[in-house]
């Protein structure tokens, strides 16, 4: 669910929290992105008691009706064999634990997709439903208070053992103790208990109706409870998971490669949802620790396809004999995932962004027009909010569904929240980059701040500086000029730049005034806005929560979103918080891009005719390419 992953889907690469990004295969875009939810198996009455089936829908009945083959996105006759080589989309160039659940460390790519299995899944061609996996069927009280799973008798972990009731108990306490990442309880929050009622029933009861938590503990990893047994589990570290997924871990070199090899005693693979899936005999992740380096090994051969996220690579870098030949293809795919949010995060915790006019301000300073024309080619467009390019984007003045949730909150919310949105002015003719600095200027004014000996300085003489945390690099190049903005203000921005590991460490503990983060964008938000934007993820340690936004009419919109029935009071919530956020300057926002740059080997690999709707490319290879017979790799790799 959660997902600042910072998944690195534009210009610059962003840092992708890879601990907790995929931690719960909750993520949005395999759990379904979860939730917002009136549950609507197969379109019942929403009044009456659920019955027993084996998809579940948020506001419509799911695409796919009882008895489908497979999905539409795939080839059920794919042949199986050869081997995909990748790398990830990640500033880490190593791994170092097999535990994607633990918040110390570096799991290594593709864990979570090939290795572990939830109890149901998600189709990539529609936003709201889940489909069985490890569960047969799922029953929904008629309260909303409890939801039965019943798990598949043929459900086995790699080590042949079942998957039984008690797994599925084992891997929700473990996930939600002591010694997994801490933000995963935010998750599971709602969740009162699990019971056993058979080897192959397990019930989840909740503290309180939660509309979105079936699809969200439907989407909970699970593993054997032999995994790790004996220790605690922040100490399961190296031991290979004793996971149900269709691949296994077959070969690590130098924590830098992994290579997984697929089951064929996987035991789900005539399951619908699975029908035409990972047909690769191997699938294997080499990363690398720049992007130079990356590009680089993919035009020599050493993987099989890239995804690019910096606009000036695209256009400058993806060119030689090999592209002319047609031996490696080019491509923008298109995307229609919503954008979610992009943009240089203010660390609430320190007091010099306490002041919303300071935040305002350095917001003013940063000239994305100019930025987009001179480095990214025109390719962004500009990002004003926290759910972009889908239909929970706030705009203009709030309607009548949005002010019925507003209204009740007025004595706690600035003016400007009930006017026309504030958007950030564009620097294009005949405007330009000094109306908007001398805005800047007039509100550090109003905050205290004045031009003196040099520098912007307070009252008690403090000169206004702060550092902006890079982990890589990529940011220089935009952080340059934005720093000479601000240095016209009097403003002193230092930029540093550290390895990923420490720059982890610094994120997980807040130890940052700025940086820049993404997190992906979903069809149906949820329960994950309180990890990312509630009071009490604030004091966690490595939540998504990285402002420090500690907000009661936050936390109250969250929870309108959470316990929205329908659609349109989905939509409604959504707008209204991101009305609230937006008015609150919490964010210098960025940019995001209308397609998935891609580059992969031409004539290798088949790959099926229709896209599915929400996808990543790096997943939508793994999960639906083939290899083509007989065909061979332009550099031999061993498999």
């Amino acid at each position: 669910m959660r997902v600042k992953v910072f998944d690195l889907c534009c210009d610059p690469p962003m840092r992708q929290n890879s601990r907790m990004a995929h931690a719960l295969s909750l993520n949005r875009r395999t759990l379904l992105q979860a939730l917002g939810l009136a549950l609507a198996p197969w379109s019942v009455d929403a009044n009456a008691a659920t019955p027993v089936v084996a998809a579940l829908a948020l506001y419509d009945k799911p695409k796919y009706p009882p008895g489908f083959t497979h999905f539409d996105y795939v080839n059920p006759n794919a042949p199986l064999g050869g081997t995909l080589w990748l790398t990830p989309p990640s500033r880490a160039g190593s791994f170092d634990k097999l535990n994607p659940f633990t918040l110390r460390g570096t799991a290594p790519p593709g864990i979570n997709t090939l290795v572990f299995e939830s109890l149901m899944t998600a189709s990539w061609d529609e936003p709201n439903s889940v489909y069985g996996l490890l569960a047969e069927d799922v029953e929904l009280a008629a309260d909303r208070r409890s939801v039965l799973f019943r798990l598949n008798t043929a459900a086995r972990f790699v080590n042949g053992d079942p998957v039984t009731a008690d797994d599925v108990r084992h891997s929700f306490e473990t996930l939600v103790g002591p010694y997994a990442a801490p933000s995963i309880k935010v998750q599971f929050a709602d969740v009162a208990r699990v019971v056993v009622e058979d080897i192959r029933h397990v019930r989840f009861d909740f503290k309180r109706p939660n509309h979105e938590l079936p699809l969200i503990v439907a989407g909970l990893p699970v593993f054997s409870r032999q995994w790790g047994a004996g220790k605690h589990f922040d100490e399961v570290v190296n031991e290979p998971p004793i996971a149900s997924g269709p691949y296994s871990i077959e070969r690590m070199s130098q924590n830098r490669d992994i290579v997984y090899a697929r089951r064929t005693n996987y035991w789900g693979w005539s399951l619908p949802v699975r029908r035409g899936q990972y047909n690769f005999a191997h699938i294997g992740f080499k990363l690398y620790r720049d992007e130079t380096a990356r590009l680089e090994a993919f035009k020599a051969g050493d993987f099989d396809l890239i995804q690019e996220f910096i606009a000036k690579n695209w256009v400058r870098q993806y060119t030689g004999p090999a592209f002319a030949s047609g031996e490696l293809v080019k491509r923008e795919l298109p995307n229609h995932n919503p954008a979610g949010f992009q943009g240089m995060v203010l660390n609430l915790r320190r007091p010099l962004f306490k002041d919303i006019r300071v935040r305002h301000a350095l917001a003013l300073a940063l000239d994305f027009q100019w930025l987009n024309g001179m480095f990214f080619y025109g390719q962004y467009k500009r990002i004003h909010g926290y759910f972009a390019n889908s239909p929970f984007e706030a705009r203009h003045a709030p309607g009548q569904d949005e002010l019925t949730l507003l209204e009740p909150l007025r004595p706690q919310l600035a003016p400007e929240v009930f006017g026309v949105l504030p958007t950030l002015p564009s620097t294009d003719p005949p405007g330009g980059l000094r109306a908007n600095l001398l805005a800047a200027r007039g509100l550090l004014r109003e905050a205290g701040w004045h031009y003196r000996d040099g520098a912007l300085r307070n009252v008690r003489g403090e000169v206004f500086t702060f550092e902006y945390l890079d982990s890589q690099g990529s940011m220089a190049r935009v952080i340059t000029p934005y720093g000479q903005a601000l240095a016209r203000l009097g403003i002193r921005l230092e930029y540093r730049q550290v390895d990923y590991a420490l720059y982890q460490r610094r994120m997980d503990g807040f130890d940052y005034d700025m940086t820049t983060v993404r997190y992906l964008g979903s069809p149906s938000p949820g329960n994950e806005l309180r990890d990312r934007f509630g009071s009490a993820a604030a004091a966690i340690e490595g939540s998504d929560n990285v402002w420090g936004i500690r907000s009661p009419v936050v936390d109250a919109l969250i929870s309108y979103v959470v316990q929205a029935r329908t659609w349109a009071e989905l939509v409604a919530a959504c707008k209204a918080l991101d009305r609230v956020l937006v008015c609150g300057w919490y964010s210098v926002p960025q940019w995001y891009a209308a397609s998935h740059r891609v580059a992969y080997r031409s004539g290798l690999f088949g790959m099926p005719s229709t896209l599915p709707l929400y996808y990543e490319p790096e997943a939508w290879s793994m999960a639906c390419w083939w290899s083509r017979p007989g065909a061979k790799p332009a550099v031999e790799k061993q498999a």
